[in-house]
């Protein structure tokens, strides 16, 4: 009984391997079964932008409502960074500096 065991053993040992090196043929390439996430392709994310976002639900994932939390702070922390850079900015044009122009930086 004990030889069924190792010789299972052993051959579940070399299919691993043969997987794991490609020697069974590779993997089908992945495919897109949901639509991509709505965010803008270039510029910088607004609290909008988090707001907007919307991720599939899978059997395994991450916990629906971490997520939301999560996004939740960062929708915030989004609206007061842009609230200071107003301010600065305003700060800035009052003592005679000209408003920077958002072309100028990289995102």
């Amino acid at each position: 009984m004990s030889v069924v065991f190792v010789l299972l053993a052993i051959l579940l040992i070399t299919i691993v391997a043969l997987l794991s090196s490609g020697r069974l043929g590779e993997l089908p390439a992945v495919s897109v079964d949901r639509a991509p996430l709505a965010l803008p392709e270039s510029g910088a994310l607004v609290s909008e932008d988090i707001d907007a976002i919307r991720f599939a639900v899978g059997t395994r994932g991450y916990r629906m409502d971490e997520v939301d939390a999560v996004l939740d702070r960062l929708a915030t922390e989004a609206d007061n960074r842009e609230v200071r850079i107003a301010e600065l900015e305003t700060r800035l044009i009052g003592r005679g500096v000209p408003r920077p122009d958002p072309a100028d930086y990289e995102v």
